[in-house]
């Protein structure tokens, strides 16, 4: 009897970790990333901190919720909090951005492409993105687009990818979609992509 009340919590934990970390999933030309997956990534990317004035002030971007629409652009939202020298954070507000995406052999991650501000609803009624707090944020998005990725595929995977040309990147059905030069699904060992 003891020994089944441990075997449950053990099977389930199991296949709750081979859920976390699928696989991307290879079909012919094309890989695809599901949203919970880079969901997951995302929330191990953050909270994130950018600094101005020689750290006098701080903007702290949290809480990543990631939406991915069929099209071409992305949306993510985050929490912002403000801290100056020595004080706590205040919330700011909640920013939801959307982007384009681009693949980088270099990070073997997906990146944010021309990441825009598109709604702010402020912590504390009839407040508002100042200009100041709007080119820090601007400022950390431009920096995070071209250091961070949102999405870093498996290294065993991105080694195959990096001798291939990307000619698309985009959202289908859900999913980050890039289309190759060439049929990935023969290039990758079976045992690295999800069903």
């Amino acid at each position: 009897m003891r020994y089944r009340a441990l075997l449950f919590p053990a099977i389930a934990c199991l296949v709750m970790a081979a859920t976390a970390h699928a696989a991307p999933q290879v079909k012919g030309h094309q890989l695809t990333v599901g949203a919970s997956d880079v969901q997951q990534y995302l929330d191990g990317s953050f909270p994130r901190t950018q600094k101005a004035l020689g750290g006098l002030l701080a903007l702290d971007v949290s809480q990543p919720r990631l939406t991915l629409p069929a099209g071409n652009r992305l949306d993510l939202q985050f929490d912002l909090g403000m801290a100056a020298a020595g004080s706590a954070r205040m919330p700011v507000g909640n920013v939801r951005i959307s982007s384009g995406l681009r693949y980088n052999a270099q990070t073997q991650g997906f990146h944010l492409e021309q990441p825009t501000v598109d709604d702010f609803r402020p912590a504390m009624a009839g407040a508002e993105l100042d200009a100041s707090t709007r080119s820090l944020l601007n400022s950390w998005l431009a920096d995070y687009a071209r250091r961070e990725p949102i999405y870093k595929i498996d290294p065993a995977i991105a080694k195959v990818m990096g001798a291939l040309q990307v000619k698309s990147v985009g959202i289908q059905n859900g999913r980050i979609a890039v289309d190759f030069n060439q049929n990935l699904g023969s290039l990758v060992p079976s045992g690295l992509l999800g069903n």
